[in-house]
């Protein structure tokens, strides 16, 4: 795991709310404060969907980010800052096989069930912290190592500077 602060809140903000940065991922939960608290359960819930639309691809069925997105930037946007608020990501299982190929890791993505990114705003400042969840124990902290590179060069792609906390 590791926590950073982000130095840029309005560049995130942009690429969270705005632009597409951000769609891969899965949101798992949410919260955002202003006049009153608004909180997301991520959680699909399929009678509920278009017909022909997809279920998302995880066990946990869990919205994807570029079909909620919307919905955050109108809780958030407006002449205040919002008071707080929390956003739990979750990269999608065919994103987490790519992952763990391309570090060259043996790991069985059976054994993941998340690899997160937390973001939570509060009193001005915006917090990431990375986490990863194996279904067994393990010492091998390969994986956790792969994520923490994996999300350092996401925000480096999406020129967002991070500093550690």
């Amino acid at each position: 795991m590791k926590a950073y602060t982000i130095k840029e809140v309005k560049k995130c903000m942009s690429a969270l709310l705005i632009g597409t940065a951000f769609d891969e991922f899965l949101i798992s939960e949410g919260s955002i404060t202003t006049f009153c608290t608004w909180s997301v359960d991520g959680a699909w819930q399929r009678d509920f969907a278009d017909p022909g639309h997809e279920d998302p691809a995880s066990e946990k069925r869990l919205a994807a980010w570029k079909d909620v997105r919307r919905i955050f930037l109108e809780l958030i946007k407006g002449k205040r800052t919002p008071l707080a608020f929390k956003m739990v990501f979750v990269l999608p299982p065919a994103a987490q096989e790519d992952l763990i190929r391309d570090a060259g890791l043996t790991t069985n993505t059976g054994d993941i069930f998340g690899l997160y990114i937390n973001l939570t705003f509060r009193d001005g400042r915006l917090l990431l912290t990375t986490g990863t969840s194996l279904r067994t124990f393990s010492m091998d902290r390969s994986v956790d190592e792969a994520w923490d590179a994996y999300v350092a060069r996401f925000f480096t792609l999406q020129n967002i500077e991070l500093e550690k906390f």
